[in-house]
């Protein structure tokens, strides 16, 4: 279980550290292969842009994932990132 206040690791931290290292291609290798400008790859590795609908279908077919792994890696990240300081206890 993770920690409450943790905020999850962002999509480019995974596709950085568990895809384009232990396969040895480069940012540009990849922006490349999948037909993106190098900016866009380098822009979400480093947390500054995020995985969009269009970039899902993209990094699944290189990759032989699921559109819905990445955009639920980036569900998950603006979630905990935007979790909100307020309590609302339940309508009844």
């Amino acid at each position: 279980m993770k920690p409450k206040q943790r905020i999850s690791s962002h999509p480019g931290r995974i596709l950085l550290t568990e895809y384009l290292e232990p396969l040895g291609i480069t940012q540009k290798r990849l922006a490349d292969h999948i037909g993106v400008p190098i900016q866009r790859v380098n822009e979400i590795i480093k947390g500054k842009r995020g995985i969009t609908p269009d970039t899902a279908w993209l990094l699944s077919d290189a990759f032989r994932t699921t559109p819905e792994f990445w955009l639920n890696l980036q569900a998950m990240h603006d979630l905990t990132l935007h979790r909100p300081k307020k309590k609302v206890s339940p309508i009844t």
